[in-house]
């Protein structure tokens, strides 16, 4: 087991998993920061051009892929391939997709989603599972909240940094340049880990399997063959149950997947039965925040953009405009144009910059390229801003990048961790600590309330005439990351402490199958957000969402405690 670094209380493995989580969620959040609106960005500023029901089906399709491939990635590391080969494995996959992403066309888009969705499922269940080994030493053992919470930190500092690197890239230099730096950014982390590897090789330990558990051949006849048939099956039934094909093929296709867990379950000796249903039962009532939490790349970007009031000062314009990270509109005659007529506009102008390109004057392009961007923009962001707050006519509006808005949630983390990490250590020591399926259970209560400060900010303005003080985004980001801190690191701390250690991995697959089917859901719910003329009504729908299974995962604590209390846990 690692030996104790001199000067902090948590093994030095930590440390190489910390930064090369961070650089890995540097990419991560850098491309989701940006995807949502480089789908519906126009083919003429380089966009792909979606609608945007098709953009939030892909969105959380997307999210629910990547977060349900982790089952595979755990399996495969539990019995064949070990953590750190599945890390590699999975570092590399993700960097050659985020590259990709910078390619143009449709094909080029799907392949590296692909590679992206692959390479998570072997990184993500498998750098959490060594983060738990490395606290199975008893002299850690009472440190594993805060060791989680720590790692959690690293991801969110990641998070807070790529922003600024997807605002710079995009505003100078375009979206595929975006893109390619989330690619870099893996690259490093897998750089790290690869340097420091050796700090965790004693807790890379394949476990033995038992009788009850299934071989690899039968999981793949019994679980994936029908996967992809339920996920047919999902794709062809007549209407949609779930709004979409593709919702449909996602949700029907992951039963057997779920079937499965429910199955280890069954099939588990007297010890561990307990244990499993206990997590289980915790994995299927916090589906619900991932559904709410990661609306912030879908739902919550669209309001960014549409309904915030994104105005900088003038001493932040100065510093904003020395970076590059300062977004221009510009107060022009089009933006009263109706939908055809900007249309036709925009394609007479990019007719003009093909004609500049054909001449080879790619400086002047590249000019009218940035004009047609600024034209775009300026329509849409002038639509729903009152006369007393747009500037004269032809003149330009610094605003702050919608991306940077990303940025808001890791840099909480950041900001509250250390409080959280303090409150709870606190407690420890006056041996009044909750229980980690309390923090969980009060994680989802104040996710509940996160969505009652999204109500109170639609109807602080009329949103048709208005944009809201960009304060109500930090304040919703302020109240959810606190709710996150309790309940995302703290539910990677419980699979650790209740799984049988032969599943680690494979029931780390299992709290990111959670992830998945929320993230699916939280693609379904935004896709919604056209059909509510009143935003209030969407975000109190999200409140009720969470708040009903806020309250079951209450009233069961006193089973999960003593759940935790039966296997010598906390």
């Amino acid at each position: 087991m690692e030996n104790l670094n001199q000067s902090t209380s948590h093994p030095r493995g930590l440390y190489v998993l910390f930064f090369t989580e961070m650089w890995e969620r540097f990419g991560y959040y850098l491309m989701l920061g940006i995807f949502s609106l480089y789908m519906l960005d126009s083919t003429q500023n380089g966009g792909m051009g979606f609608s945007a029901g098709k953009k939030s089906d892909i969105y959380g399709t997307y999210l629910g892929l990547v977060y349900l491939t982790p089952f595979i990635g755990g399996l495969l590391a539990d019995r064949i391939l070990g953590y750190r080969k599945s890390i590699i494995i999975g570092a590399l996959l993700m960097a050659a997709g985020y590259i990709g992403m910078a390619l143009p066309g449709e094909t080029a888009f799907y392949v590296s989603l692909l590679f992206i969705i692959v390479g998570n499922g072997f990184f993500k269940p498998n750098i959490s599972t060594l983060v738990g080994n490395l606290y199975n030493n008893p002299k850690y053992a009472s440190k594993k909240d805060a060791g989680y919470n720590i790692f959690y930190m690293g991801i969110n500092i990641g998070a807070f940094i790529c922003n600024f690197v997807a605002a710079y890239m995009r505003i100078n230099y375009g979206w595929g340049y975006a893109f390619a730096a989330a690619g870099v950014g893996m690259l490093i982390g897998l750089l790290w880990f690869l340097k420091g590897m050796k700090h965790v090789k004693d807790v890379d330990v394949i476990k033995p399997t038992t009788k009850a558990d299934l071989p690899l051949y039968k999981i793949l006849a019994t679980v994936f063959i029908p996967v992809f048939i339920f996920g047919i099956v999902g794709w062809i039934i007549p209407g949609n149950i779930f709004g979409s094909d593709g919702n449909d093929a996602f949700l029907i296709g992951s039963l057997p997947v779920v079937f499965y867990y429910i199955s280890l379950w069954y099939r588990a000796s007297v010890e561990d039965k307990r244990p499993l249903a206990a997590l289980l039962t915790v994995m299927g009532c916090v589906v619900v925040f991932w559904a709410i939490f990661h609306q912030n790349g879908d739902a919550l970007t669209v309001w960014a953009e549409n309904n915030t009031d994104r105005k900088l000062s003038p001493a932040v314009t100065k510093a904003a405009n020395t970076v590059g990270l300062a977004q221009t509109v510009n107060y022009h005659e089009s933006i009263s144009y109706d939908d055809a007529q900007m249309k036709s506009y925009l394609d007479g102008l990019k007719g003009q910059q093909d004609s500049l390109e054909k001449a080879g004057n790619k400086v002047a392009a590249k000019e009218l390229g940035k004009t047609i961007t600024i034209r775009d923009k300026s329509r849409k962001y002038f639509s729903n801003l009152p006369e007393s707050k747009r500037p004269a006519a032809g003149k330009d509006l610094k605003l702050a990048s919608t991306e940077l808005f990303q940025s808001i949630n890791p840099l909480w983390v950041i900001v509250l961790t250390p409080i959280v990490v303090g409150i709870f250590g606190f407690l420890r020591r006056k041996g009044k600590e909750p229980s980690t399926p309390s923090k969980i259970a009060i994680g989802l209560f104040i996710t509940a309330l996160s969505a009652l400060v999204m109500v109170a900010a639609v109807k602080s303005i009329d949103t048709s005439a208005d944009k809201a003080s960009a304060l109500w985004l930090w304040a919703s980001y302020g109240v959810i990351t606190i709710g996150e801190l309790c309940l995302s690191p703290m539910g990677l701390s419980l699979v650790s402490k209740l799984s049988p250690p032969r599943l680690t991995s494979l029931m780390m697959g299992g709290w990111f199958l959670s992830v998945s089917i929320g993230n699916k859901l939280s693609g379904i719910l935004s896709g919604m957000w056209d059909g509510y003329a009143d935003k209030s009504k969407f975000f109190l729908t999200n409140f009720f969402i969470v708040i009903v299974p806020a309250i079951a995962l209450f009233l069961l604590l006193r089973w999960l405690n003593r759940v935790m209390k039966e296997k010598g846990v906390k």
